[in-house]
């Protein structure tokens, strides 16, 4: 790695934050401009579907799949690491483009899939579709990028992927805000700027990859050992990588059977998890696979078993906080950003409870991100798939039966979140237990003190938030810049309260910079 991880980890998470950000301020224009009407409901699925898919072919089953196989030929035949990138680009590329023309024409079975739910409102439906023909070839571009973005990560480069998302959300809020109100139908803009973004994400990777030697043209070399090897890897990894997004989108399926507005509440509350989980869960995971790939291609297990080590005690000071802040905060944290325009008090409260209940999986989601790696980095797909298999069956029994017994009510979508974190946690769980049974993670000691600190340090920090999260009609009432400062000040003295009092029990985070360089010990 050319630098060191806990650097990789900042430089990707800050640039990732900078993308949160600003698909926060786009959440907020979304919601602000459109509200939680079908039209939105509509554009909501439309995007979901893309996303779905781009997880599963490009971050999950591809990325999981390529970068060990690729940090494999760099490290023992470094000749053929070019060749081997070129025919996977191509190979790709040509089932892309087949998948994309056929999501394109298949649009209205596709929209029947994923939001059965959507056929007893004719209009939400059509413009469903409509919008799904717009936001489909997405995934073509994007999975390219995300092919660039491996390249580009396996030899330690992760500001130019962390970054393209920006573009993304530049796109939305731009479309949103200067185009829509020139259409007859304004939420056509937010489909076709994910189009254009993904178009603009792909070609930010190029000049990187030029950089680097890694720009070649794409050959459609199926036979390539290389290739075969990452076809037969990707089929478990897309199931196993992606069992999240499945859960998720089980969700939004089953909500669109509940009142309308649940999709929305759902994915406003989604969105708000994946800001710490993309600010930290993927960034470390994404920093953590070339290196436990590059450390099993090397036979290092006790530099394995330390990385390892190393990402679990980053989750545990990190995500514990956050946990307790975004349960504790949720509601505050809704109505500061979306509760305006067409947003209303209902949509506040809706959302804000489904919030609470996904931040109780923040720690199950990001333990898959960094727990996962440590199975696909030694290119075993079978023990997360079986874990992933365990988790989406946990998943549907408690989404369906919440569905059925909360049909008529307007907290369905709530219990639909709850059972998401459970399934969440149910994962995490199992792949643990699966890397500590194998032998390949031991932990190295200080866990016991580390977790003291921890949880003293949390619970000083929700004692702190007890006052301003019980003041729901404040947060209701006052005007929206009145929020923001509220909400950046509690938040921010939050933050030094809780790395205030984990210093003052004795914890140095220059002891955590980087994997220790010791013997492992039980």
């Amino acid at each position: 790695m050319k630098a060191g991880m806990f650097r990789s980890v900042f430089t990707f998470g800050s640039l990732t934050l900078v993308s949160r950000v600003l698909g926060l301020v786009r959440d907020m224009v979304v919601a602000g401009v459109f509200g939680s009407g079908p039209q939105t409901d509509a554009f909501i699925v439309a995007f979901k579907i893309p996303n779905f898919m781009r997880r599963l072919f490009a971050e999950g089953a591809f990325s999981q799949s390529f970068v060990p196989v690729l940090s494999e030929y760099r490290t023992k035949h470094p000749d053929q690491v070019g060749n081997l990138a070129a025919n996977t680009l191509g190979v790709l590329g040509a089932v892309l483009l087949v998948l994309t023309a056929l999501g394109v024409a298949g649009a209205p079975w596709v929209v029947n899939l994923f939001a059965p739910g959507f056929t007893n409102e004719p209009e939400k439906y059509g413009l469903a579709v409509e919008m799904l023909r717009w936001t489909f070839p997405y995934i073509l571009f994007i999975s390219l990028t995300a092919a660039a973005a491996g390249i580009l990560n396996t030899w330690g480069r992760f500001g130019p992927p962390a970054f393209a998302p920006v573009l993304l959300n530049l796109c939305m809020i731009g479309a949103a805000i200067g185009i829509a109100p020139l259409l007859e139908t304004p939420i056509l803009a937010l489909a076709a700027a994910v189009l254009v973004a993904g178009v603009l994400q792909l070609l930010l990777q190029l000049p990187f990859l030029a950089r680097i030697g890694m720009l070649r043209w794409p050959r459609f070399g199926w036979r390539h050992p290389g290739v075969r090897k990452i076809m037969r890897l990707m089929a478990p990894a897309a199931f196993g990588s992606s069992v999240a997004q499945i859960n998720l989108l089980l969700d939004t399926v089953l909500a669109s059977f509940l009142i309308t507005g649940s999709v929305t509440w759902l994915y406003f509350s989604d969105r708000l998890v994946e800001f710490p989980l993309g600010v930290f869960g993927v960034a470390l995971g994404t920093v953590l696979l070339p290196r436990l790939s590059s450390e099993h291609a090397a036979a290092s297990p006790e530099r394995f078993s330390r990385t390892m080590d190393w990402g679990l005690r980053w989750v545990l000071v990190l995500i514990a906080p956050a946990t307790v802040g975004l349960s504790a905060m949720a509601l505050p944290i809704i109505a500061t950003l979306f509760h305006y325009g067409q947003f209303g008090e209902l949509d506040v409260m809706a959302a804000g409870l489904s919030l609470a209940g996904y931040s109780l999986g923040l720690f199950g989601f990001v333990l898959v991100k960094v727990l996962a790696p440590g199975h696909f980095a030694r290119q075993d797909m079978r023990t997360p798939v079986r874990c992933a298999v365990i988790s989406l069956l946990c998943n549907m029994v408690l989404s369906v039966t919440v569905v059925l017994w909360l049909h008529d009510t307007g907290v369905g979508h709530v219990g639909l979140a709850m059972a998401t974190a459970v399934a969440a946690w149910v994962n995490a769980t199992l792949l643990y237990r699966a890397l500590r049974r194998t032998g390949h993670y031991t932990p190295c000691p200080g866990w016991r003190r580390l977790g003291r600190q921890v949880g003293l340090a949390t619970l000083v920090m929700a004692v702190l938030l007890l006052w301003p999260a019980s003041q729901a009609e404040h947060w209701l009432q006052t005007g929206v810049w009145e929020r923001v400062l509220h909400l950046s000040g509690w938040l921010a003295v939050a933050a030094l309260v809780y790395f205030g009092a984990l210093r003052l029990f004795g914890w140095d985070w220059r002891g955590m910079k980087e994997p220790p360089s010791g013997e492992r010990a039980g």
